[in-house]
């Protein structure tokens, strides 16, 4: 079975992570006779991954690609704060005779935003009459442009009146964007794949897929976790861990991060309130806990922190950041919107708990007071409540135990592959059936 992926990038972000994940747990299954990735810009020195273009004017392309697209809709964003948050898939390339797509049983789309695949490419993809596989790793395939809806429901409809744009209405670019989707995806042998139960019930509520579903060339949903890599994010010694970054042992240390701390829907706002919150409420912790923080964020940042930070910086590679949990006592993501996060999963790995707010795919990894402590949305007094309990109130050896038992069960390579194999297996015996 040959199975060609498709991403825009290979390492860069939470999906490039979650689909390089995908993509080395199914390339040692020994049902995949040949799996390689396809994207449009390579970080990586892995030589199964084969970059659309390796030329000059190739990635200058690429970058232009990138560039007007963000500008297209510049024109239409309600500002600059949003120029990432939409993406109208105007601009990309076509894919449909590079020599891995020709070859393939089976294409398997992920995140291919930022001026890789158009909604044209899409177009002449299902030209190919292959099947394909797309897993989803935000809400872009079912919406009308948007990537995360936050509370917006006009997906379940037609899009429009889009929170996103300067001027909405009902005909806006989102709904435009919506209806070109709707004609290219019935036209698709397709499969969606979303990793978190969330995302598959909101995916079903799609009027997009709903429409779909119900036409001639029905679009199956289902869920398969993204999988770990279990060698590289294990428990380890957390002193000696400590001591190699220079951390203090005696104290608690609890965790932070993202790729850029300022970006709202990873809900630093509500960690510092809430560590606020711990100072005035819970005295006993003032001189036993510290900080650490991973990613982008600025010194005045970290300084109005109520507790000593240890500013790791950015982190990129599996070493670094298993280090990182691995120093720490808890890790604590109160993220507003989010599918499976990678870190999440990482650090149960590691054996560290977690604390998190109740939303998004979230519940699928955090077991309530068992690995960590799902708090109640948006209730920084409850974020607060879950950290003090996890740290002083729980069996923390029982705790981390849970964490890495959670993974072991279910987001190992072998199990997550074999999902997927099953899943191909099957949509090739329905294309062979007469």
């Amino acid at each position: 079975m040959k199975v060609a992926f498709i991403n825009t990038y290979d390492v860069y972000g939470g999906a490039a992570i979650a689909c390089n994940r995908v993509f080395q747990a199914l390339r040692q299954d020994p049902e995949i006779t040949s799996a390689k990735l396809l994207v449009q810009q390579k970080d990586s020195q892995d030589t199964n991954v084969l970059l659309w273009s390796d030329s000059f004017f190739g990635r200058k392309k690429a970058f232009l690609r990138f560039a007007l697209e963000r500008l297209y809709f510049l024109q239409f964003a309600k500002n600059r704060n949003v120029q990432y948050a939409f993406s109208p898939a105007n601009l990309g390339v076509d894919i449909n005779k590079h020599p891995l797509v020709q070859a393939a049983d089976i294409i398997h789309l992920h995140w291919t935003s930022f001026g890789f695949l158009s909604l044209k490419s899409l177009k002449k993809l299902a030209k190919l009459g292959k099947p394909v596989v797309w897993t989803l790793h935000d809400m872009w395939a079912f919406t009308g442009g948007c990537h995360y809806t936050g509370t917006c429901t006009n997906f379940q409809v037609s899009c429009g009146d889009c929170q996103f744009l300067k001027k909405p209405h009902q005909t806006d670019l989102s709904y435009k964007v919506f209806q070109k989707k709707f004609k290219i995806f019935h036209q698709l042998n397709l499969s969606i794949v979303t990793s978190s139960n969330w995302l598959a019930q909101t995916a079903q509520q799609s009027s997009l897929f709903k429409r779909s579903i119900n036409s001639s060339n029905q679009i199956s949903i289902q869920t398969i976790p993204t999988p770990i890599n279990t060698k590289s994010f294990k428990p380890v010694d957390k002193t000696q861990t400590r001591a190699k970054l220079k951390i203090n042992p005696k104290k608690f240390q609890v965790l932070f991060g993202a790729m850029n701390i300022v970006d709202q829907r990873k809900g630093f706002k509500y960690f510092k309130k809430a560590l606020q919150i711990l100072k005035n409420q819970y005295p006993d912790l003032n001189e036993r806990m510290e900080l650490l923080i991973f990613g982008k964020a600025s010194p005045e940042l970290l300084q109005a922190l109520p507790y000593p930070v240890n500013n790791l910086g950015v982190l990129s590679g599996n070493e670094p950041m298993s280090q990182a949990y691995n120093a720490a006592d808890l890790f604590v993501i109160p993220s507003l919107e989010d599918n499976l996060p990678n870190t999440i999963m990482e650090s149960l790995a590691c054996g560290t708990p977690t604390v998190a707010f109740r939303t998004g795919g979230i519940p699928d990894m955090i077991d309530h007071q068992q690995n960590g402590y799902l708090a109640q949305y948006q209730d920084a007094n409850d974020l607060a409540k879950g950290i003090y309990w996890a740290l002083t109130k729980a069996d923390y050896p029982q705790l981390a135990q849970n964490a890495r038992q959670k993974v072991l069960n279910n987001f190992t390579e072998e199990v997550v592959a074999d999902q997927y194999v099953q899943l191909y297996e099957k949509i090739l015996a329905q294309k062979n059936t007469p």
